[in-house]
């Protein structure tokens, strides 16, 4: 079984960027296909982007593609979210997750972490 940690969230001005991470114990991060998530107050959890166990596939929510992206470093047992130009509709909590199946459906993924909150001001 694997913990997920994540951190790195906090205010940002929209138009800025800032990078969360995720940092997994008890097994390598390698066995695992990621993916992150966020939720905003009052929504469900809404897909972000996602990335192979290998790092060949990775794909993105098309209201974050461009600005995105979800590097990963099995080495270091983590995967960041580097994420650009903010905008004011980005905010929520910021979810990974890690699972045996390469998926947008959070459903999909048994392991979470706490999350991280983003906030974006105008």
């Amino acid at each position: 079984q694997v913990q997920l940690v994540e951190s790195g969230g906090g205010l940002v001005q929209a138009g800025g960027s800032l990078r969360v991470s995720c940092v997994a114990s008890g097994r390598t991060l390698s066995s695992y296909n990621m993916a992150w998530f966020r939720q905003a107050p009052g929504k469900g959890r809404e897909f972000v982007a996602r990335i192979s166990a290998s790092a060949i596939i990775t794909s993105y929510a098309d209201t974050v593609k461009g600005r995105f992206t979800i590097p990963r470093h099995n080495a270091e047992n983590k995967v960041h979210l580097q994420m650009n130009n903010l905008k004011p509709e980005d905010p929520g909590v910021y979810y990974c997750a890690a699972g045996p199946v390469i998926a947008i459906d959070p459903q999909m993924y048994p392991y979470w972490g706490q999350g991280t909150q983003v906030t974006v001001s105008s």
